[in-house]
C-alpha cells in the first residue's frame, strides 16, 4: 500500500491510523473484518464496543434480518460492512437496504445510502454517532437513522424530511415506534433495553 501508517493519533476518541488514502486503498487495507472507517482520506480504528451494544446488535440483527427476509423486502448487513456516502466510508452497526436499491450493493460496500442506519453508542463513540455521523447520513441521504443509547436508555429515531433535513419522530404513547423505511415493521422501545427472546418477537409480528 501506497500510504504511509502513522503512530495512532487521537481522533474524537479513535485512532487515525493512516492519512490520505483513497478508498480503494482503504479496502485493501490488511486484515478482515476490522472495525476501521474511511473519513476524508483518513483511515479510523473505531473504539471497542460495550457488553449493552453487543446485546442490542445482535438482537436487532436477528430479529429484523428475519422480518426482511421474510417479507423479501431486501437486505440487513452489519458492521464491519462499509457505506459509502461522499467522502465518507462508515460501517454501521447494522443498516438495512431497500429491495429497490440493492443494485448499490458491491462485493465490498454500499455504494450510496442505506434506506435505515442503526448506530448504538459505546462509551467512546458518543460524540461520533451522535453529531459527526448524524451530520453525514443526514447530507449522504440516509432516509432514516436510529441512535441507540444504552447508557442513558434512550433512543431517537431520525427521519428524513422533504426538506432532506432529519426530524425526531417520537415514539407512541403505547411505547412503540413504527419504521418509515421498513414496511409495515414496529419496534417496542423497551426491547431495546432488555431484549426479549427472538421467538417471542417474530409471534408479536406474527411471523411465526
Amino acid at each position: 500500500m501506497a500510504t504511509q501508517v502513522l503512530n495512532e493519533i487521537g481522533y474524537a476518541n479513535h485512532a487515525v491510523l493512516a492519512r490520505n488514502t483513497t478508498y480503494e486503498e482503504f479496502l485493501d487495507w490488511p486484515g478482515e473484518n476490522q472495525h476501521l472507517e474511511w473519513v476524508g482520506g483518513e483511515v479510523i480504528a473505531m473504539s471497542p464496543i460495550s457488553a449493552e451494544h453487543q446485546e442490542i446488535g445482535a438482537f436487532l440483527l436477528a430479529s429484523l434480518r428475519a422480518f426482511v427476509e421474510e417479507r423479501n423486502l431486501g437486505r440487513v448487513l452489519h458492521d464491519p460492512f462499509q457505506m459509502k456516502i461522499g467522502a465518507v466510508g462508515r460501517a454501521p452497526d447494522i443498516l438495512f437496504v431497500a429491495k429497490s436499491n440493492l443494485s448499490r450493493l458491491t462485493k465490498n460496500y454500499l455504494d450510496g445510502p442505506a434506506d435505515l442506519v442503526i448506530e448504538i453508542i459505546s462509551p467512546g463513540s458518543r460524540a461520533v454517532d451522535s453529531l459527526d455521523k448524524l451530520r453525514e447520513y443526514e447530507a449522504g441521504g440516509v432516509p432514516e437513522y436510529w441512535l441507540i443509547d444504552p447508557e442513558r436508555l434512550r433512543v431517537v429515531f431520525y427521519q428524513m424530511q422533504e426538506t432532506g433535513a432529519y426530524r425526531e419522530v417520537a415514539v407512541g404513547g403505547d411505547g412503540i415506534y413504527h419504521s418509515a423505511e421498513i414496511d409495515g415493521l414496529w419496534l417496542r422501545e423497551a426491547w431495546l433495553w432488555q431484549p426479549p427472546k427472538l421467538m417471542d418477537v417474530l409471534r408479536e409480528w406474527k411471523l411465526i
